[in-house]
């Protein structure tokens, strides 16, 4: 199974504009998944897909966007987001006491989608409700194999601006409900718009970098009162990330949606050393 990631869309950053920088970048990412060999079973969308919540406008745009794609695609709530604006395009999208939460039962990996969206903060939220959802969720299926998707990484990500308390009341409840659980096999998320992989709750935690442009990686402390000229907002490639479950374990690569020069190729010349790595591993 072949899980497909993309997050931080920030449709409408430039609002009057259709063919917007983030646009053009989450159409060249979509194209990429279009083209992949074999092909994602499914796509999660994890948060943040337009810049302002209630600029129905970009929502629609966002789903022109994924209109033909030849897989499912699974959203979440991100910080940016507006949960009526975006069900009423999407109104077949299942909820759970008002928030986009779900279960994506249909594959070998089940996957429960949260919804971190808290209105009025920029960083996340889980209520004692959405709590008790995913006690329940998780609960109901104890020994199916597990993936939680949200948006908001709950860590410290050493990124002084763009970072969670892991002390917040909605952080520890969360991870009163995720620890010592054996069935989930990694949890996924966006928010920081880069690539970051850690433990946290007992499992892995995996953070894809965003559509939009990236954050600089920069881990010196920032002081609120005194601007220093550091970087903020790069314009690396969009970038996606590809979860591949094969029955026993998740495999994270991420990728960039750009032309990559090419080195080396599979011909006659590097056959004999794929015989060699292919009779290695027994397969031959």
């Amino acid at each position: 199974m072949l899980i497909a990631q993309i997050t931080d869309v920030h449709l409408g950053f430039d609002p009057e504009n259709p063919d917007e920088f983030n646009r053009q970048r989450l159409d060249a990412t979509l194209q990429a998944l279009r083209l992949l060999s074999p092909r994602p079973d499914l796509l999660l969308v994890t948060g943040d897909i337009v810049n302002d919540g209630d600029d129905a406008q970009s929502y629609q745009r966002y789903r022109d966007a994924i209109a033909d794609l030849p897989f499912p695609v699974f959203p979440l709530m991100g910080n940016h987001d507006s949960r009526d604006p975006f069900r009423a395009l999407f109104p077949d999208l299942p909820t759970a006491d008002g928030f986009i939460q779900y279960a994506v039962e249909d594959f070998p990996l089940r996957i429960l989608a949260l919804d971190t969206l808290e209105v009025g903060r920029h960083g996340g939220g889980f209520c004692e409700t959405r709590a008790a959802w995913l006690r329940a969720r998780l609960d109901e299926a104890p020994d199916r194999p597990t993936l939680i998707a949200l948006h908001h990484p709950p860590v410290a990500t050493g990124i002084g601006w763009l970072t969670e308390n892991p002390d917040a009341d909605w952080v520890r409840r969360l991870e009163t409900v995720i620890s010592g659980r054996s069935n989930i096999v990694a949890m996924v998320a966006g928010h920081v718009h880069r690539q970051i992989i850690t433990g946290w709750g007992g499992t892995t935690l995996i953070v894809c970098s965003s559509t939009a442009p990236q954050v600089a990686l920069d881990l010196r402390p920032i002081d609120p009162e005194a601007p220093d000229e550091r970087p903020m907002i790069i314009a690396e490639p969009p970038s996606y990330a590809l979860h591949l479950w094969d029955g026993r374990q998740l495999t994270t690569h991420f990728d960039t949606a750009e032309d990559h020069e090419v080195l080396a190729r599979y011909t006659p010349q590097l056959q004999p050393l794929v015989r060699m790595l292919v009779a290695e591993k027994g397969e031959s």
